[in-house]
């Protein structure tokens, strides 16, 4: 390993990657072969100032992110000055606007679990002006052909996406309405944030993986859309100039971590996952199950546009090469598992798998994990959680059973939405996250789509794919042929039982689902 790559001389150089999540912030130091030399974790602290806002403080994420780095490096026992690059993946849809003067927020991040933002959302998607909009998008796509027109007829809001959160900011903080209009203000997702503060405000961007997830991207057009925010009020002005996924940001100031550190890679965690999965080729899909299920497909060099929900992001822009995906996703998985734990059903998550063997079936109980409404194919923010079908004879076991289950059966409703609109061949599925470790829900998993499933030995893969943009920005991969011999697979689950053994199960469960939807719309009204 003593061999220099591009002028990167890898036998005493390492990678340093930091992943941003919903729950805690992780910083890993790579060296030539991926393996871990350092690591470190801080957990993420969520605020909850009032029902349904959910925040959190831009400068304790900056303070984390520091204290991980600086941890992970001490315990590697290397010099910060053999850290040749830094990859930075994040959650998304969190976003913050600042003083351009000062770097002050004007706020607290605005996560994308926060609902504050709901009225506004169904005021809009009740609009008579974003009816017009549908109408005439759907005549220019009858008369044009254009696929950019089609996903203007069918676009609805949603609290998730950024774009409307962002105009609640401008309707209701004054301090950000004056910044404003006084040329003052900037707009950033966690990487815009960090990649501000970790060089003292000299470098002020995104990437195209992160833009593309705000809802104001214009996929097809790889710019922010002029159309979207004017339709919602919100300036151009604010928002970043979009960089490639893999280039040189710019260094870390000097003063941080005693040594510049040179910024070479900017994903949104899911896309980042995608590629630490060396998910490069057309029909490649990744599965993860952590807080939530994101099934993505590479589509390749065009988006996809969906009538279902599947969202075309784009996966990475490296140079000239812009790869697409779609995307589909659960938002409740792993949460559902924490809630049932929390609820006593079980103390260890690993029992879970011991639990549903105890029993043939779930005996007639199905579960329908909705805590935060249905996404894609149903697309239903008022549907509930529910349990169905219990009766004197249902045990804990049961219960815990139909749980899994039902996240095996998303899986197979999102897979099954992505086989009917993708023009693209499906060549294998690799999955990580939390939840990948329970081997029931692999194996019903790899049951119902008839498809092997890899498993990774790591489960971060988010941390991975960030370390390999970073990486290959400066030359120390030189190629994705080397990430794909470094990537190492712990596991490939082959299907087993018979799709018609479950099919009975899964009718009944879609049943529920439906039974489910609308839920919160009959309540008020009642």
């Amino acid at each position: 390993m003593g061999s220099v790559k591009n002028g990167v001389r890898r036998s005493d150089t390492y990678v340093l990657a930091v992943d941003v999540g919903s729950t805690s912030i992780r910083c890993h130091v790579y060296d030539p072969s991926a393996k871990i030399r350092g690591f470190s974790s801080r957990p993420t602290t969520m605020l909850y100032p009032k029902p349904g806002w959910v925040e959190v403080n831009p400068e304790a994420i900056y303070d984390q992110f520091v204290d991980v780095v600086k941890e992970a490096v001490e315990v590697s026992g290397l010099p910060m000055k053999q850290m040749v690059a830094l990859g930075i993946s994040t959650q998304r849809a969190t976003f913050v606007t600042w003083d351009k003067t000062t770097g002050r927020p004007f706020h607290n991040f605005i996560c994308w679990q926060d609902l504050r933002a709901a009225e506004l959302v169904r005021s809009w998607n009740k609009s008579l002006l974003l009816w017009m909009v549908h109408r005439s998008s759907g005549l220019l796509h009858f008369l044009t052909r254009q696929k950019r027109f089609l996903a203007a007829s069918v676009i609805h809001f949603s609290t998730q996406h950024v774009s409307i959160r962002l105009a609640w900011v401008l309707q209701n903080i004054k301090r950000v309405q004056e910044a404003v209009a006084e040329g003052n203000c900037c707009f950033g997702t966690i990487d815009t944030w960090l990649l501000y503060k970790l060089t003292k405000g000299a470098v002020f961007a995104t990437d195209y993986s992160n833009a593309s997830t705000t809802a104001m991207f214009d996929p097809y057009q790889l710019c922010w859309s002029a159309f979207l925010a004017s339709l919602l009020s919100v300036p151009l002005s604010i928002l970043p100039p979009v960089k490639d996924t893999s280039c040189n940001f710019g260094y870390t100031d000097k003063s941080i971590f005693g040594n510049p550190i040179q910024i070479t890679g900017l994903a949104a965690d899911q896309q980042a996952a995608m590629f630490g999965e060396c998910c490069f080729e057309p029909g490649d899909v990744k599965l993860t199950m952590g807080t939530g299920t994101f099934m993505s497909i590479n589509t390749g060099t065009k988006p996809h546009t969906s009538l279902t929900g599947i969202y075309p992001l784009i996966g990475w822009k490296i140079g000239s090469e812009l790869t697409y995906v779609a995307e589909g996703n659960a938002a409740d998985t792993g949460k559902v598992i924490q809630w049932a734990q929390q609820l006593g059903l079980f103390s260890d998550v690993a029992e879970t798998e011991k639990m549903v063997e105890e029993v043939e079936n779930s005996d007639g109980v199905f579960f329908v994990p909705s805590f935060s409404g249905l996404q894609a194919p149903l697309n239903d923010p008022n549907a509930c959680a529910s349990f169905m079908g219990l009766k004197p004879s249902t045990t804990k076991m049961h219960l815990v059973r139909a749980i899994l289950e039902s996240i095996a059966f998303r899986n197979k409703q999102l897979y099954d939405t992505l086989q009917k609109e993708i023009q693209v061949p499906i060549t294998y599925i690799r999955a990580n996250g939390g939840v990948c470790n329970n081997q029931f829900i692999m194996q019903l998993t790899t049951d119902l789509l008839i498809c092997d499933i890899e498993k990774p030995k790591r489960v971060d893969m988010s941390s991975l794919g960030a370390a390999f943009l970073a990486g290959l920005a400066i030359g120390y991969w030189d190629s994705r042929e080397e990430l794909k011999t470094i990537r190492s697979v712990e596991k490939i689950f082959k299907p087993q039982a018979m799709l018609r053994h479950y099919k009975p199960t899964i009718e009944n469960w879609e049943l529920a689902v439906r039974r489910s939807m609308h839920w919160y719309n009959k309540t008020k009204q009642e």
